[in-house]
């Protein structure tokens, strides 16, 4: 058998090794059209900021290990410019025709690069492979760079921008969406974008880029930016055209099956160019993340060497450093879920990083969203430490199809300097528990106006600073206060970070009162999110 795999990335690569450890006689070529295989993409932004010091470090494989070790032969600088899918064969950009048994497609994502009048090219640089990065090094090095414009505000922008502020150079994000980081919510996203600011990387969000002009970028908004670089971070494309002239079927990505099968049946795709099935939705999208590309790739391996394989849905479990802060997620994001007009609930918290008692525990801001029957449908959070611990495992029971109730009983390792006895997972399945079960009714920004708010901290806590009009009735007076608190009104209660207004909530509901509400996340939530 033998098996020709177009592209060297995540995908490529790891599928041609597991086609090898799983057999030894298949004859497995890799045509990979740069002079790249099995670069580590993710790193190329620490790697222009020097985070990441040697060029080395940055490939993941070499082609003498595929070649030597897993014996399969690798094809740099060499193109793919057609599939013959009734002669099983492909052709290269040397006119050469090379026969398969079976093909695998992982032409990946290229970035996309608006045509906008005046662009200075040799200023302004995409960042998708070693070459680009090391582009940007050396302009970098040679043009004494003091002002950087990144257009752009997903992974790749946000990186690019916190590593160009590291090298001192002034850097302006420019974000046509009104918030950073599409896979968040705004105010998940506002506490990102006060860290970025605070870091000294200036933000322009609800604007885009209009054109160039001499060394000044012309917003949408009329307004300018100056410049010595500009790094294009608007989104990527999948590579598809070889896919679509071959017949294949299409969509916005090449389309698979279950197994990373393409409409013909000895040809399969995998990585940033292929349609996969969104996990808390269903729909059809495109994600392009390694972790999803390796797996497509292994599935793809274990298929071509006789095993049933299947790749079920894409969560988007996605994870981004922001000065100290880590910012992870997975699955649907509450604006998502409104353009698709799912109904969901949502609550959130603020959790510690290990035992509040424990030396140097963190703040962490947690949200939640799940439907009424406890599907969890996704999760953000954001601090300085044990994140993207809490955001895998409850990806992890999401993927094992579990409720909120399973995030309540999860039970997870503790001890003071690791975790809560409580830790926030099971705090939030706690949370999302009571909402279901009627036992407290939530409130959150867009509930704050023409509500009743009562501030239930202490007089000397709700002195330092409250939120405009509300009143104070500390939890513990709330009992000998009921006549101050109005039965035909939206009573909104709060605390600092949401536990005692839950408490307050419970009293009031139990004397009552049944329109009374909890502001999760309470004003330490308020504070960071405006």
């Amino acid at each position: 058998m033998k098996v020709i795999v177009i592209g060297g990335g995540a995908a490529g690569a790891s599928c041609a090794a597991r086609i090898r450890r799983n057999d030894e006689q298949a004859e497995v070529e890799i045509f990979e059209k740069t002079d790249e295989i099995s670069i580590a993409n993710c790193g190329l932004p620490y790697y222009i900021g020097q985070v990441i010091t040697s060029e080395d470090d940055m490939h993941v494989s070499s082609v003498d290990m595929f070649e030597n070790l897993f014996n399969i032969k690798v094809r740099l600088n060499t193109q793919v410019t057609e599939i013959k899918t009734a002669e099983h064969s492909v052709v290269t950009a040397d006119g050469t025709t090379h026969s398969y048994d079976r093909l695998v497609i992982t032409t990946g994502a290229q970035p996309f690069v608006p045509d906008l009048k005046g662009m200075e090219k040799d200023r302004t640089f995409t960042l998708r492979n070693l070459a680009d990065a090391n582009r940007i090094k050396e302009y970098i090095k040679n043009n004494g760079v003091k002002r950087a414009v990144v257009v752009g505000g997903g992974f790749i922008g946000v990186e690019m921008a916190e590593n160009l502020a590291e090298l001192n150079i002034d850097t302006t994000i420019v974000e046509l969406a009104p918030h950073i980081m599409a896979n968040v919510d705004e105010d998940i996203a506002k506490v990102a974008q006060n860290r970025l600011k605070k870091q000294g990387i200036k933000l322009v969000l609800s604007d885009g880029v209009k054109e160039f002009d001499s060394g000044k970028l012309i917003l949408n908004s009329g307004s300018t930016l100056e410049y010595d670089l500009v790094v294009l971070s608007i989104g990527v494309r999948p590579q598809i055209e070889i896919a679509k002239a071959a017949g294949l079927a299409t969509g916005r990505g090449i389309i698979v099956n279950e197994n990373m099968q393409t409409s013909d049946k000895d040809i399969f795709a995998a990585g940033d160019n292929v349609e996969v099935t969104d996990f808390s939705t269903g729909a059809k999208v495109l994600i392009p993340l390694a972790g999803p590309a390796n797996r497509q790739g292994r599935i793809i391996a274990d298929v071509i060497t006789g095993k049933n394989s299947v790749y079920g849905a894409t969560q988007g479990s996605s994870v981004v450093k922001i000065a100290d802060l880590t910012l992870a997620s997975v699955g649907s994001s509450e604006e998502k879920l409104k353009k698709l007009g799912k109904d969901y609930l949502k609550t959130v918290i603020f959790g510690r990083s290990h035992a509040s008692y424990y030396p140097a525990s963190k703040d962490i801001l947690y949200k939640l969203l799940f439907s009424k029957n406890g599907e969890i449908l996704g999760a953000q959070a954001i601090g300085e430490e044990g994140v993207e611990k809490r955001i895998d495992v409850i990806a992890t029971v999401m993927r094992l199809k579990g409720t909120v109730q399973d995030l309540l009983d999860a039970e997870l390792c503790y001890a003071p300097p690791f975790n809560s006895a409580k830790d926030a997972v099971n705090v939030l399945g706690m949370n999302a528990v009571n909402i279901l079960d009627g036992r407290v009714k939530m409130a959150f920004l867009e509930d704050l106006k023409d509500s009743f708010l009562i501030d239930v901290r202490p007089p000397m806590m709700f002195s330092s600073g409250t939120i405009e009009g509300a009143i104070n009735i500390p939890a513990a007076k709330l009992r000998e206060s009921l006549d101050r608190i109005p039965h035909d009104k939206k009573v909104v209660l709060f605390c600092k970070t949401g536990y005692t207004s839950y408490v307050a909530a419970r009293i009031l509901m139990q004397n009552g009162f049944d329109n009374v509400y909890s502001f999760g996340g309470g004003i330490m939530y308020y504070n960071q999110t405006r």
